[in-house]
C-alpha cells in the first residue's frame, strides 16, 4: 500500500513540471497588459515576454528530451526544476523589460530539460499498463487545468498590491511550489539508467538556436523600428542557418553519428503537410490570448481580474472538450479535427459580433469564450496523433519532437506577426477595435487554411 501511494505521489511531482511549463505561458498572457505599464514596456518588449520564453523552450525541446538519456532523467529533471525556480524568482525582481525577458529565456530553457523528464519518468514509475494509462491521463489533465489555472491567475494577481507589485506575483507562486518538488523529487523519483555512450549533436544544437532568435527576433524588434538594417542582415542569416542546418544534420546521418533531428522524417508528405497545418493552427492558438487580453483591457476597459474570469471559460470549455475528443478520435478521425476548427471559427466570428461595441454583454461573452475553447479542446489533442500516424516506429520519437518544436516556433511566429500587426495598426493611430478586427480575420483566414489541409490531405480510413 506505501509503494503503490507513493507511485502516485511521484506521479504529481513530474506533473509538475508540465503544470508550471503550461501555467507560466497562459498566465503571462492574460498579464501582458499589466506587465507592460508597470515596467514601461515598449510593444515589442511586451512580445518578448511570451516569443523568448518559447524561443528558449523550442530552442532545446529536442536537447532537453536527450539529456535524460545522457544523464539520467531523475537528474536532468531535478536541475530543470531548479533552474526554472532560479529564474522565476530572477522574474519576480526585474526592475526592467530587458531583464524580465532575460529571466524569462532562462525559464523557457529549464522548461526544454524539466518537461521531456517528467513524460519519460511515468514509464519507470508505473510498470502496470492499466496504470501507465491511468497515469498519462491524469498528466494530460493537469496540464488542462494548468491552463485554466494560468488564465484566471493572470488575471486576478495583478490587480492584487501589497507589499509587491501584483504581477510579480505570477512569478513568485512557481517558487515554492518548484522546491517542494524539488525536495520530494529528490527522496521519492526513481533513478533511470545513463547513457554516456550516446553522442550529441553540440554543433547542431547552436545552429537551431541561432537560426530561431534570428529569425523571430528581428521580426518583432525590427517592426518597432521600421526594419532597420540589421534586422534584415539577421533574417538573411537566418535563412542561410537553416540551409547550413540541414546539411550539417544530413552529414552527420551519413556519417552515422547522433543528430539533433533525423532528416527522414521529412520524406513522409502527410507528416509534411500535418507540420504546416500545426504551424498555421499555432500561429492563432497563442495569439488569441494575448490580443484578447490587449484589447479588453487597453480597449474596453476591462479590469485585469474580470479578464482572468472571462479566459476561464474558454478553458473550461477546451477540457470538457479535449476529454470528449481523446474518446471519439478513433471513430471519427479528421473529421473531428474539422468539426473543432469549425467550432473555432464561429467562435472568433461570435467574437467579431460581439465585441464590436463598448456595450458588451457578459453573458455573450462568457458563451463565445467558452465555444472557442469547446473548438480548441477538440482541436488539440488530436492534432499530434494525426500528423504522425503514418510513421514509422522508429522515427516516432523523431517526429514527436520535431512537431513540439514547430508548434513552439509557431507560437512565437503568430505573436511576432499577428500580434506586431496589432501594435502597427494602433500605433498608426487607428482604434483598438479595428486592430482587434484585423487581427480576428487574419486568424479566422489561417485557420481556414488548416481546414482545406485537412480536407486535401485527408482519408476515410480510421486512424
Amino acid at each position: 500500500m506505501e509503494q503503490s501511494r507513493q507511485k502516485w505521489i511521484a506521479l504529481i511531482l513530474v506533473s509538475m513540471a508540465i503544470f508550471l511549463c503550461v501555467i507560466d505561458l497562459f498566465i503571462v498572457n492574460v498579464a501582458i497588459p499589466s506587465i507592460k505599464t508597470a515596467l514601461q514596456a515598449t510593444d515589442a518588449d511586451s512580445q518578448l515576454i511570451v516569443v523568448l520564453y518559447v524561443i528558449g523552450y523550442a530552442g532545446f525541446l529536442i536537447a532537453g528530451s536527450r539529456a535524460g538519456d545522457y544523464y539520467g532523467k531523475k537528474r536532468v529533471y531535478l536541475m530543470g526544476m531548479l533552474v526554472f525556480t532560479i529564474a522565476s524568482a530572477f522574474c519576480s525582481i526585474s526592475q526592467t523589460a530587458l531583464q524580465l525577458n532575460l529571466s524569462r529565456l532562462l525559464q523557457g530553457v529549464s522548461a526544454a530539460f524539466m518537461v521531456p523528464q517528467g513524460l519519460a519518468l511515468i514509464p519507470i514509475i508505473f510498470t502496470n499498463q492499466h496504470e501507465k494509462a491511468k497515469a498519462y491521463g491524469i498528466y494530460g489533465s493537469i496540464a488542462g487545468v494548468a491552463s485554466v489555472i494560468g488564465q484566471f491567475l493572470g488575471g486576478l494577481l495583478p490587480d492584487i498590491h501589497s507589499v509587491i507589485e501584483g504581477w510579480r506575483l505570477i512569478f513568485v507562486i512557481n517558487i515554492p511550489v518548484g522546491l517542494v518538488a524539488i525536495f520530494y523529487g529528490y527522496k521519492l523519483l526513481p533513478e533511470s539508467d545513463k547513457q554516456f555512450n550516446k553522442g550529441f549533436d553540440f554543433g547542431g544544437q547552436i545552429l537551431l538556436l541561432l537560426m530561431l532568435v534570428g529569425f523571430i527576433y528581428p521580426m518583432i524588434e525590427g517592426r518597432e523600428k521600421n526594419w532597420p538594417w540589421w534586422s534584415l542582415i539577421m533574417l538573411g542569416i537566418s535563412l542561410v542557418l537553416a540551409v547550413v542546418f540541414v546539411f550539417h544534420q544530413r552529414s552527420r546521418k551519413q556519417q552515422s553519428k547522433e543528430v539533433l533531428i533525423d532528416i527522414n522524417v521529412f520524406a513522409f508528405t502527410d507528416f509534411n503537410w500535418g507540420l504546416t497545418a500545426v504551424a498555421f493552427y499555432f500561429m492563432v492558438q497563442d495569439t488569441y490570448f494575448f490580443v484578447n487580453a490587449l484589447y479588453l483591457q487597453y480597449g474596453l476597459g476591462v479590469s485585469s481580474t474580470q479578464t482572468g474570469y472571462y479566459f476561464v471559460f474558454q478553458g473550461i470549455g477546451y477540457v470538457i472538450a479535449s476529454i470528449v475528443a481523446v474518446k471519439l478520435l478513433a471513430r471519427l478521425g479528421q473529421k473531428l479535427i474539422l468539426i473543432g476548427l469549425t467550432i473555432m471559427i464561429l467562435g472568433l466570428l461570435g467574437h467579431l459580433f460581439v465585441f464590436s461595441t463598448t456595450d458588451v454583454s457578459e453573458l455573450w461573452i462568457y458563451t463565445i469564450l467558452l465555444v472557442y475553447g469547446l473548438g480548441c479542446g477538440t482541436v488539440l489533442p488530436c492534432m499530434l496523433t494525426v500528423a504522425i500516424r503514418d510513421i514509422p516506429a522508429a522515427l516516432v520519437g523523431t517526429a514527436s519532437g520535431v512537431y513540439l518544436t514547430v508548434q513552439q516556433i509557431a507560437i512565437a511566429l503568430g505573436i511576432a506577426v499577428i500580434v506586431g500587426m496589432f501594435f502597427n495598426i494602433i500605433e498608426n493611430k487607428v482604434s483598438y477595435l479595428s486592430a482587434y478586427q484585423a487581427t480576428n480575420w487574419l486568424n479566422i483566414g489561417l485557420l481556414i487554411c488548416v481546414v482545406l489541409i485537412f480536407i486535401i490531405t485527408g482519408r476515410k480510413k480510421k486512424i
